[in-house]
């Protein structure tokens, strides 16, 4: 029968050589790593929100502030949103500081064209070509002509 598995009665000892009792007495050395690091707390330096900083701050004061300044600029914003929509818009004569715009509508270069919208007599036979889509295809379009619509 092996002996593999089973307890043992008399557990092992180490420590009986020379100097093997105490393992811290083997070896002096250590790693620079070991050193113990960050050993100094850090504090806020004047100007980095020191606790004297905030409880002499007006926080309430500060947000109203920056709410109000925030309502003028969307008003600002708004403001010359309109009157960019109102001076570019031809139709309407008038600017929003109620001057009265000389805005003409802009001709197109081909507008005294003679043959401007000059449908052709014969519409053009489209060649049967293969598409390798079966949405796009013609049988598919003509399917759909016929039987879904």
């Amino acid at each position: 029968m092996t002996t593999a598995a089973r307890p043992t009665f008399d557990p092992a000892r180490g420590g009986q050589g020379r100097g093997e009792k105490d393992l811290s007495a083997i070896s002096r050395q250590y790693s620079s790593r070991d050193l113990p690091g960050h050993t100094k707390l850090k504090y806020r330096e004047q100007g980095q929100g020191t606790t004297d900083e905030l409880r002499s701050r007006d926080f309430r004061k500060e947000l109203d502030d920056r709410e109000k300044d925030e309502a003028e600029r969307k008003q600002e914003e708004e403001r010359i949103r309109m009157e960019n929509i109102l001076s570019g818009n031809p139709l309407l004569n008038y600017s929003a500081a109620g001057q009265k715009n000389d805005l003409k509508v802009k001709r197109r270069w081909d507008d005294d064209v003679v043959f401007k919208n000059c449908a052709r007599s014969e519409p053009e036979k489209k060649l049967n070509t293969f598409i390798n889509d079966s949405l796009r295809s013609e049988f598919h379009k003509k399917f759909m002509e016929k039987y879904v619509k």
